[in-house]
This record gives C-alpha cells, sequence and structure tokens, in this order.
C-alpha cells in the first residue's frame, strides 16, 4: 500500500494503518468486531489530525471490505475498494454481500479479471441489487493485487506502471466526479 499511498497523496491527505492481528504477526485476521473497531479508531485519529469535509477510505481486499461495514456507521464521503473479496476463500457460494447491499455510500471497485476472490459474473450481479451509487474499474489479466502477468504485459507493449496509472486516473475520477454530500 505503500507505492498507493505515495500516490494517492496527489490528490489529499492519505494515512495508513495495519490492523492488531498484521503488527503482531498472527496470520489469522481478528473477528469481524475488533477488525471494524480498529479501522473506526484509524479513522477517527486521522480526523483529528486531518480534520476535513470530506473522508474517502480506500482499502485492499479485507481493507476494503472493512471500509465498507465503517461506512455503515461513520460519515464516509466515497468508498474506493482494491481488489474486493466478495467470495470467502475463492467460493463462489460464500459470499460477502450483505454490507454492499446495504451501503449508501457511493463506491468504486477496482478488480482484475482474474481475481478468484471476487468474478466479475458475480460482482455485476450485486452491483445491480446496490442501492448505492457503484462503478467498477476492471484490470484486464489483474488478479487479486491487481498484478498482470508479464506476458500479458509483453504482448499488450504495457507496463505495470502503466496499469497502476490506470488504476490512478479511475480512482481521480471517482473522486472528482460526484458532489461531496452535506451532513
Amino acid at each position: 500500500m505503500q507505492n498507493w499511498k505515495d500516490r494517492l497523496g496527489e490528490i489529499g491527505d492519505v494515512e495508513t494503518f495495519d490492523y492488531d492481528y498484521i503488527r503482531e504477526g498472527r496470520k489469522r485476521p481478528d473477528p469481524l468486531p475488533r477488525l471494524i473497531a480498529a479501522h473506526r479508531e484509524a479513522l477517527s485519529k486521522t480526523r483529528e489530525r486531518h480534520p476535513s469535509t470530506s473522508t474517502i477510505l480506500i482499502g485492499k481486499s479485507m481493507g476494503g471490505r472493512i471500509g465498507c461495514y465503517v461506512s455503515l456507521e461513520e460519515k464516509v464521503n466515497r468508498l474506493i475498494c482494491l481488489g474486493f473479496p466478495l467470495c470467502a476463500m475463492g467460493d463462489r457460494t460464500k459470499l460477502r454481500d450483505e454490507v454492499l447491499r446495504a451501503l449508501t455510500t457511493p463506491i468504486l471497485f477496482v478488480q482484475g479479471t482474474r481475481d478468484s476472490l471476487c468474478p466479475l459474473d458475480l460482482l455485476e450481479r450485486v452491483r445491480t441489487e446496490m442501492k448505492a451509487a457503484n462503478f467498477l474499474h476492471v484490470v484486464e489479466g489483474g488478479d487479486h493485487s491487481l498484478r498482470v502477468p508479464k506476458r500479458a504485459l509483453q504482448a499488450s507493449s504495457r507496463t505495470q506502471e502503466d496499469i497502476d496509472q490506470q488504476i490512478f486516473k479511475a480512482i481521480a475520477e471517482f473522486i472528482d466526479q460526484l458532489p461531496v454530500t452535506a451532513d
């Protein structure tokens, strides 16, 4: 996320944090309520350091998912999910879509076409049933980490930097296109 922190810093103030289980070197994530509480605490501290009229939560994989839960409890203007983990452990029958259906905050999904944790056909179905304005930026050939294999990059005469720049452009346009909502 450091690469994305630096890149997104061109748009505004960016703060990152790690969940307790990551800082403690554990592989198994904490229970959902603890993850949400940790995310809310990080948001609160960030708001103290950077008072602003708008808040945008961006997260990679589980961080994006937990950001969605936080937006149900806290005022958030935008959500951006880099590789949303729609299918628990890649199992198409175990969808994590309840939080998406409950959202009212506009959201941008950035998804790779080779992401087994979020098959695009399932995401499209969920998106049609969402209340919140939702948008999708597809990374052709991208995996869950939005990385495109070297062969595919060579065949298209592109680099991963080109792909990342396209993602950044989609994020910037998403942020710019929606009016900031008033309290």
